[in-house]
């Protein structure tokens, strides 16, 4: 799939069903890699800290999900992209395992939301292969705990892992782990509990208009109210200077 550069994060582009395809294939392959679904949190993280920039686009795959990054693309690079939410990119991508035979496993989460992720999965995805669950310690790993866990992986058949960590954890652990966990990792944090039923998705009309961020908003305020102030505000401001370039060289020309 091909790439476009926007604000220093290299994202892919194209139809939304291509991302499913590819991240099944390479699962299929035993690819050790890994694919980053990125919003605009993602994105500022990448333009603020250039080692966190390095290992995105390190990413196999990087996908755009948030609806700002579809409409900078848009307006910047003249990319018409199709959304790729993990809160669909998930359970479509568990319904082709499902229907290939993959093995899944998931990493992350508390024990609490693993224990409703194995009943959901034996009610909605009866015949797909969890190959196990993990829930690590809420700290950094040991190198010795690293090993451990990737050995564990690799033991058990997994194919494609889920990663339930949260940016920038998880990008940050999916990158560590390539070429030692032999299976194809996901980052997709903020999907799982949404599809198990922990949290609630933003209603189809927030979803298309790009406020899915503020029902997020309303269900975490202590938890999101800083953030979104910076991240949203900067990314406003990198767009606005990426659009006026844009237009003073179109019209320099």
């Amino acid at each position: 799939m091909q790439k476009s550069k926007l604000f220093g994060m290299n994202v892919n582009v194209g139809p939304y069903g291509a991302y499913v395809d590819t991240i099944v294939e390479k699962a299929r392959l035993g690819e050790s890699s890994y694919a980053c679904v990125a919003n605009v949190h993602m994105l500022i993280e990448t333009h603020k800290n250039y080692d966190f920039a390095k290992l995105v686009n390190g990413a196999s795959l990087v996908a755009p999900d948030g609806k700002p990054i579809t409409w900078a693309l848009r307006l910047v690079h003249n990319v018409r992209q199709d959304r790729v939410a993990g809160m669909d990119l998930l359970p479509d991508l568990l319904r082709l395992a499902e229907k290939r035979g993959l093995p899944v496993y998931f990493y992350g989460g508390t024990e609490a939301m693993l224990r409703q992720t194995e009943d959901y999965m034996k009610q909605s995805f009866p015949r797909l292969q969890v190959a196990g669950m993990y829930s690590p310690p809420f700290r950094a790993l040991t190198s010795e705990e690293e090993d451990e866990i990737a050995a564990r992986i690799n033991a058990s058949g997994a194919k494609l892992v889920i990663v339930v960590l949260g940016c920038p954890k998880q990008e940050k652990w999916m990158a560590a782990m390539k070429g030692r966990v032999q299976a194809y990792m996901v980052g997709l944090g903020g999907a799982l509990p949404v599809l198990i039923g922990m949290q609630k998705r933003a209603p189809v009309w927030m979803q298309k208009t790009g406020f899915e961020w503020l029902y997020r908003l309303m269900q975490e305020p202590r938890r999101l109210l800083s953030r979104y102030v910076v991240t949203n505000s900067l990314f406003l401001l990198l767009f606005c200077k990426a659009y006026m370039q844009k237009k003073f060289t179109h019209t320099a020309s």
